[in-house]
């Protein structure tokens, strides 16, 4: 499943649905937590449950739950006799043990296992749970980070400093939450950029989640999804001098260090350069 781009569509405007399914994100994501009011739950399960009785393969379907610890996620799980999304979003995660719960209560629920998005910084309990994805890779198809819950849940009046960077604590907690992805073997997703006016910025601020390991990133709207396509999809400049690399590894393979465009390089590189080619190819 290629994951450039995740759009946030809420789950109480079904008019936005099919929109968001022709945006060309990789995936989008049906809210029926923090974006739909508690009044407006119940509707959002119902458009959202016929929505995926009549689903088409344009693009992955996830669901964003409500968190583990609240009565609105067995309502939430009760609409998927209609039908399955591709994967669930788990908001307020605190490690492996969130996640291996959320499937048990899927498979109770729905008799089959869906993949978990877990969001996966949103309390401060959570930060201290990262390394435990390691032991779930097999069960989550990603893993993303937030810089607005916690936040709030610690009493910090801000996240980003006045130029749009990210302050101190909060540098830390995207590092470790990229880590964690990488050692549990999952893409990491990068959060999301909220300024829909600010295409500069987000241009910087994609381009700069690729730069630093991030695989995809998730959109709040839809103009937002090509320009983070594009910063997710390595250039034919790219795949051109990673294809040169793997040549010459392959043309010498008992040398650990080769040169290529007159810069000595490793075994790391070949890595860095198949794994550019195969994101090259990825559907």
């Amino acid at each position: 499943m290629r994951l450039r781009s995740l759009l946030f569509v809420p789950g109480d405007r079904p008019e936005r649905f099919e929109k968001a399914m022709a945006s060309g994100a990789d995936a989008i994501i049906l809210d029926l937590e923090d974006s739909v009011v508690s009044a407006a739950k119940g509707r959002a399960r119902e458009f959202i449950a016929e929505f995926l009785s009549r689903r088409t393969p344009n693009c992955a379907i996830f669901v964003r739950v409500n968190p583990l610890d609240t009565d609105d996620l067995e309502k939430d799980l009760s609409i998927f006799g209609s039908g399955l999304p591709d994967a669930l979003v788990l908001p307020k995660a605190e490690g492996a043990a969130f996640v291996r719960a959320l499937s048990v209560r899927v498979s109770e629920q729905a008799g089959v296992s869906i993949p978990i998005l877990p969001i996966a910084t949103e309390t401060p309990a959570a930060i201290f749970q990262l390394g435990s994805y390691a032991q779930v890779g097999s069960e989550i198809c990603g893993l993303t980070w937030g810089a607005e819950d916690l936040p709030a849940a610690i009493g910090a009046t801000a996240a980003r400093e006045a130029d749009g960077g990210y302050t101190e604590p909060y540098r830390m907690v995207r590092s470790l939450a990229l880590f964690a992805a990488h050692a549990a073997g999952v893409p990491a997703i990068e959060t999301v950029y909220p300024d829909i006016r600010d295409i500069a910025g987000l241009v910087a601020y994609a381009r700069r989640g690729r730069r630093d390991g991030f695989t995809g990133m998730l959109a709040v709207h839809p103009a937002q999804v090509e320009v983070i396509n594009r910063a997710f999809t390595p250039s034919a400049e790219e795949i051109l001098r990673a294809e040169r690399i793997i040549g010459a590894f392959a043309a010498n393979p008992e040398a650990g260090t080769i040169q290529v465009d007159g810069r000595m390089l490793d075994r790391p590189h070949l890595k860095l350069a198949m794994a550019i080619v195969q994101s090259s190819t990825d559907s």
